[in-house]
């Protein structure tokens, strides 16, 4: 039988972003189960940052799941907005899991009110459409964007001074006592982050890797 794959997909153009992905990874790779394998949609934008922007993705995210459905095990949308996560939840059979509603379920198992790391203030507004959509607005301590694009997430030491900043403002002045990072381009930053910070930092993308490997360890 050929290998099967548990596809991990950026559906913007950063390599940078993807390999960032693809070490988070590293750690949740076990003999016996499906592959995990990031892959990058080329013809994506350089970041997913406005509606229409995930709109675009959300096709590009099914049209890789439906050329892929012979060799796949599951689908995962590494983008913080979930593009494309109802689409494929319409094929039948595919297991399909979105790194937002992932990150917030998995929060929620971590303490009682998260706080959310934003890339740009306008990504707010479409997370707190997600945990309106999930019932969930009253366990979401708050939300604070670093005010960088995707692409400008690569000057790492510039970042991840943002990204303490904001926790700090989460953890101090909402309350929050889970943070989770409100973009796949953030994922080198997590370990990092937990220790600077002192609380539990949840990476979105191992999140929703995590709960497919264990749906697909029991068969469900």
């Amino acid at each position: 039988m050929s290998q099967k794959h548990l596809y991990v997909i950026n559906p913007n153009s950063s390599e940078t972003v993807t390999a960032g992905i693809a070490a988070a990874m590293a750690p949740l790779q076990r003999a016996g189960d499906p592959h995990i394998t990031c892959v990058t949609i080329a013809d994506g934008p350089p970041g997913i940052q406005t509606q229409f922007d995930v709109d675009r993705a959300a096709l590009a995210v099914h049209k890789f799941a439906q050329e892929h459905l012979d060799d796949a095990a599951g689908f995962v949308t590494a983008c913080f907005s979930d593009p494309g996560l109802h689409l494929l939840r319409e094929i039948k059979g595919v297991l399909s899991f979105g790194i937002s509603e992932s990150a917030a379920l998995t929060a929620m198992t971590l303490g009682q009110r998260f706080g959310v790391i934003a890339i740009l203030d306008g990504s707010i507004g479409r997370h707190w459409r997600t945990w309106g959509a999930m019932g969930i607005t009253q366990r979401v301590a708050g939300e604070v964007a670093i005010g960088r694009s995707v692409t400008e997430l690569a000057d790492q030491a510039s970042t991840l001074k943002a990204m303490i900043a904001a926790g700090e403002r989460l953890k101090q002045e909402h309350g929050a006592s889970v943070l989770v990072m409100g973009c796949a381009g953030m994922a080198p930053f997590r370990e990092r982050l937990q220790d600077a910070l002192g609380l539990p930092v949840v990476e979105p993308t191992q999140a929703a890797v995590s709960m497919a490997l264990g749906r697909l360890r029991l068969g469900w």
